[in-house]
């Protein structure tokens, strides 16, 4: 991905990092650890002071070991970071005093604690010959031939969302046939809902005002007609497929 490029771009100007965090804090700090050379263990010594072997550190042992050897010559790039929890977002805040740089990845920018302090740049969306590139690479991943035109049959399905062309081509694998997109974009339009139903209730007002009862029964009814759909248009089922 992206995140990748940006580290192999940068490996000879700064000592980079890559993480990504996956729900276990001690998890991602051993991977930022080990990509930068820090270690993430410490001398084990026994009741007469002898070193008898080496202890992992804990959680808060690789945040301050961390914290002691980085600075303006540190990258750390940290992809999906939407989903770092707060201690860590405190904790990234700390290592920009220490004038590292920081590279965060997220679907949308949180706008709070450490991503105030970043500046924000909107990436523009995949090609789709760089999906259908990310679509074959996947196929010949799992061993699966596909011709240019399946690739762009599927390539409908999942937009110009990379992490969706790697999920319809396993589902293709696996035989699975889903012909519908799974990527949604919708547009709002309850403004111009509402919009009418005000211009709905002045034409009301102004058969109302100027007594004229034809336009004010007409206004009135279209009204009440125009709220009624709209309250019958937001009824939803259950969506749940059979069996469920």
């Amino acid at each position: 991905g992206f995140a990748d490029a940006l580290l192999g771009e940068m490996a000879e100007e700064f000592n980079c990092a890559i993480a990504s965090y996956k729900g276990s804090l001690k998890k991602f700090l051993v991977q930022m650890a080990e990509a930068l050379d820090i270690p993430t263990s410490e001398p084990k010594y026994n009741a007469n002071g002898d070193e008898v072997g080496e202890k992992a550190l804990t959680a808060d042992g690789l945040k301050e070991e961390i914290a002691c050897n980085v600075g303006d010559e540190t990258l750390l790039i940290i992809p999906d970071s939407q989903r770092l929890p707060a201690s860590l977002r405190y904790w990234l805040e700390g290592l920009l005093d220490n004038g590292i740089n920081l590279v965060l990845f997220a679907v949308a920018n949180p706008r709070r604690d450490v991503f105030l302090r970043l500046l924000e740049v909107e990436l523009s969306l995949p090609s789709d010959l760089e999906i259908r590139e990310v679509m074959r690479k996947e196929a010949r991943r799992l061993g699966l031939s596909l011709s240019r035109s399946q690739l762009a049959n599927l390539q409908s399905q999942a937009g110009r969302n990379p992490m969706l062309a790697r999920k319809v081509i396993r589902a293709t694998a696996l035989g699975i046939n889903n012909k519908k997109p799974e990527h949604s974009q919708y547009l709002d339009i309850s403004p111009i809902i509402i919009s009418g139903l005000m211009a709905l209730g002045i034409v009301r007002f102004i058969g109302m005002g100027t007594g004229n009862k034809g336009l004010y029964i007409v206004g009135g009814v279209a009204l009440i007609l125009a709220m009624m759909f709209k309250q019958i248009g937001q009824v939803k089922g259950a969506r749940k497929r059979l069996g469920q």
